[in-house]
């Protein structure tokens, strides 16, 4: 008898774990996904992610006219399911830009010499293309490529203006990051520098690849053009402390995290650059024409299919990037005018970097340069020292340490914006207000870049100590232009002006909190 009360014992023990194992891993996930639509978790970077797998649009396009989306991996605003929607519905990002545009002379491009231009252009690669198809004895059903007027490049074009290279509420920007991702290659080549500079180095002299990135220039099946820079480096990868900044690869994901930061700091001077996912072989090699750029391709002991710089930057298999076999990830940039009808001044940096070892600039050694600068065209008459200024604070944001060069737009004069290319004392009221914002729980800017990036197809753009870093960055920026406050008072380190109007909730600002 006692024996038999154990069997039965060890059965109903028996009995119960199943049915605990089975109430576990069977029933409970059922509750718990019937609860999860009313309990999500604040922050589930999840959420974003999936809404913008699916549904594009739902991400913030018309930056300044954002409805209801979707909950950022950061967290949420009280009343607001989008952080990165929140910003740009902020009065600050509302404000009339000044001054006002008048006329045809605050535009960047006369609209119909522009399409005579482009016209003329896709008439040349027509008669081109058809020629170097017959010198290959290859044949083509594909009709000539037409000028669509409508094409998002045309448009992003004609819309630059002498505020910046597009406008706040532009739906144009985000259908030009829509082709450029989508749209197939029809050519690919080096650019124009590259071509320029081809043979004039000796590569037997080269001993470490240099900091200039390999990259092409592709042009897509509507006949935009953007410039491809290939990732050289994982996005967890930090540049080695002894690395100088003329020698360390320039990063693609840089690229694109550039010109999402340049839209939140309402700067809007990068050019819209997207992530996508590049095969090396249809969309690089079997449409390109330059004989020098197809015989750099090779096929890697692992059989992926890779290409290297024939001259002058990396000239060695060792310098390649490989696609995995085929797809490799990279940045696309989209092409500015060209400079037959815009065109571009470029100025040194008063605060360049030295590019020898030990060298040092002026400025590092002279404690009056800034004095000096002050008084010398343009930076003594116009909004350009300011501007300067705009761009040093998105350097220090991006940890960009090469800016040697600026460009403008010769047709706006000494007060146009600086155009920020090239990513991969004192200080402007209306920038100053866009970064106390940004400093801001409800508009923390690690959390508006990262739901910002979330859009991009090479999401995460940027890994969490990257993002957690602008944040650091920031609070530094703000304790500098503190600090001058009280040494030099606001009067002479705020530039107040008709732009610069105060926003309902931006405050003061507590600068160092």
């Amino acid at each position: 008898m006692p024996g038999l009360r154990r069997d039965r014992l060890l059965t109903l023990l028996l009995l119960g774990a199943l049915l605990s194992a089975d109430l576990y891993f069977h029933l409970w996930p059922q509750v718990q996904r019937q609860l999860r639509p009313r309990e999500r978790p604040r922050g589930c970077p999840c959420t974003g992610r999936a809404a913008a797998a699916s549904d594009p649009s739902t991400i913030v396009h018309n930056f300044s006219r954002a409805g209801p989306g979707t909950e950022p991996a950061g967290g949420s605003r009280s009343g607001s399911s989008s952080k990165l929607q929140a910003l740009f519905a902020h009065p600050l990002y509302n404000v009339p830009e000044e001054p006002p545009l008048v006329g045809a002379e605050d535009s960047l491009l006369a609209s119909q010499e522009a399409l005579r231009y482009y016209r003329r252009k896709v008439a040349r690669w027509n008669r081109r293309h058809k020629m170097y198809r017959e010198q290959m004895n290859l044949t083509s059903l594909d009709p000539p490529l037409q000028l669509r007027l409508e094409a998002s490049w045309v448009q992003f074009h004609l819309g630059i203006n002498r505020h910046g290279l597009y406008s706040r509420s532009s739906p144009v920007v985000s259908k030009l990051l829509q082709d450029m991702r989508n749209f197939p290659t029809i050519s690919a080549d080096y650019s124009q520098d590259e071509k320029a500079l081809l043979g004039a180095c000796d590569c037997t002299q080269i001993v470490k690849p240099s900091g200039v990135h390999l990259k092409l220039v592709l042009r897509f099946s509507d006949f935009g053009k953007a410039m491809f820079k290939p990732m050289r480096q994982q996005r967890d990868e930090e540049t080695p402390v002894d690395f100088f900044y003329f020698i360390d690869f320039q990063r693609h994901n840089a690229e694109i995290a550039a010109f999402h930061l340049d839209r939140i700091l309402d700067f809007r001077r990068v050019p819209p650059t997207v992530g996508r996912l590049v095969n090396v072989t249809k969309e690089i090699l079997e449409v390109t024409k330059n004989e020098i750029l197809q015989s750099v391709f090779f096929v890697s002991p692992a059989s992926n299919v890779c290409f290297f710089a024939k001259c002058p930057y990396m000239c060695k298999t060792e310098y390649a990037v490989c696609g995995n076999p085929h797809l490799l990830e990279g940045s696309l940039s989209a092409f500015l005018p060209s400079l037959n009808l815009a065109p571009r001044l470029s100025v040194p940096n008063p605060w360049i970097r030295s590019y020898t070892l030990a060298g040092k600039e002026e400025w590092e050694v002279n404690a009056l340069y800034c004095d000096t600068v002050k008084q010398i065209y343009p930076y003594n008459s116009s909004q350009r020292l300011l501007n300067v200024i705009d761009m040093a604070i998105f350097d220090f944001l991006i940890g960009n340490m090469d800016r040697h060069h600026y460009e403008m737009f010769t047709k706006f004069g000494d007060d146009g914006f600086l155009i920020h290319l090239d990513n991969a004392r004192g200080i402007k009221k209306k920038t100053l207000l866009h970064l106390q914002l940004l400093a801001q729980p409800d508009y923390r800017l690690s959390d508006v870049m990262r739901e910002s990036l979330l859009e991009d197809q090479l999401s995460p753009v940027l890994t969490e100590p990257h993002l957690l870093a602008l944040d650091r960055r920031l609070q530094t920026i703000l304790r500098t232009v503190e600090g001058c406050i009280v040494a030099h008072g606001e009067q002479s380190v705020i530039a107040d002006g008709p732009v610069e109007q105060s926003a309902p909730d931006s405050g003061r600002a507590n600068l160092t909190s």
